[in-house]
């Protein structure tokens, strides 16, 4: 059995090869050569353990996941990945899934720039400055020549510590504004991120203010939490989500239904973009929302990738049962 922990996945794997993997779960979704069920979860007041298991060729997974929003030394989203063989059951690997959730996380929002956002886009904003925050940032930056990033963060005293290990992760060139409202933030970004777990909308009501722009959402995975504002769905003709699962997961999605400022019909599995069965165009009159809530087909192949990486490199540490 291979342990692998924080600094020997980001060893053994890039950004990028994060990013590949999860356009190859796209294409497994898409051909629902998977199983997985609703992911599993129980609250504790604030808090969140999810228990997120999956089949998939030739791997079993199961990551365990602890959400506690109120942290302030520890990450919000802490985890542990099992590995399993699928012929005959044995562990292969244990990961550290608070990074592997990171990554992953992160690598999904950068395949939706990757096919959402022009070409030429250059800045990238960012709403709720954690860890997965720092995740999505890198990831943009791998997919697009970024120049600009707005980091807009609730609670200020976050900045300094989220600035210094964006710093460390990205070119040097690239320049860091922290703005004071997220209404500046989305005036100067041409893509922007909302990575928090608020109940309330975080986004400004602002008409009009989202046309031209790719908006992705990867916090609010409860029924509860939003952080898309109502004038995000003025003008949209797609809602583009990682899984369907998130029409009865994600409150970004079920109370626009509800409200009807959305209708079903117009929420698109991101797979299909993946598998070129629709072509997104991108439109200065409009905004292009994505939002993922996550799945556990993600967190499955990623790891393979991981796992098999490591091996190659002989990264981690071999532990007998």
């Amino acid at each position: 059995m291979l342990i692998l922990n924080e600094r020997d996945i980001l060893q053994a794997v890039t950004m990028n090869d994060v990013i590949l993997a999860i356009e190859d779960a796209y294409v497994l979704y898409e051909s629902n050569d998977f199983q997985m069920p609703l992911r599993n979860q129980m609250t504790d007041q604030d808090n969140t353990m999810l228990l997120m298991p999956c089949v998939a060729k030739d791997s079993t997974g199961l990551k365990i996941v602890h959400v506690f929003p109120n942290n302030h030394e520890y990450p919000v989203t802490q985890g542990v990945m099992m590995l399993n063989d699928r012929e005959n059951g044995t562990i292969k690997g244990i990961l550290n899934g608070t990074v592997l959730t990171g990554i992953r996380t992160g690598a999904i929002g950068g395949v939706a720039i990757k096919y959402l956002a022009p070409e030429n886009a250059q800045s990238v904003g960012l709403i709720g400055t954690g860890f997965q925050g720092l995740h999505q940032l890198i990831a943009a930056c791998t997919v697009r020549n970024i120049k600009d990033i707005y980091l807009y963060n609730r609670t200020s005293s976050k900045l300094p510590s989220f600035v210094q290990a964006l710093r460390n992760q990205i070119a040097k060139e690239i320049e860091i504004h922290i703005v004071s409202s997220t209404s500046e933030l989305v005036d100067q970004a041409d893509i922007i991120v909302t990575a928090t777990t608020s109940n309330s909308p975080v986004l400004p009501t602002i008409q009009n203010a989202f046309n031209g722009k790719l908006i992705i959402g990867i916090g609010s995975y409860q029924p509860q939490m939003r952080e898309f504002s109502e004038t995000l769905y003025n003008n949209l003709d797609f809602l583009f989500v990682d899984t369907l699962d998130a029409i009865h997961e994600s409150g970004d999605v079920i109370d626009p239904i509800q409200h009807n400022w959305l209708v079903e019909s117009q929420v698109i599995s991101f797979s299909k973009v993946i598998t070129q069965k629709i072509n997104p165009t991108f439109s200065e009159h409009r905004p292009t929302v994505f939002k993922s809530t996550g799945m556990a087909l993600f967190d499955l192949v990623v790891a393979n990738v991981i796992y098999e990486k490591a091996l190659n490199q002989q990264i981690g540490q071999y532990v007998n049962l």
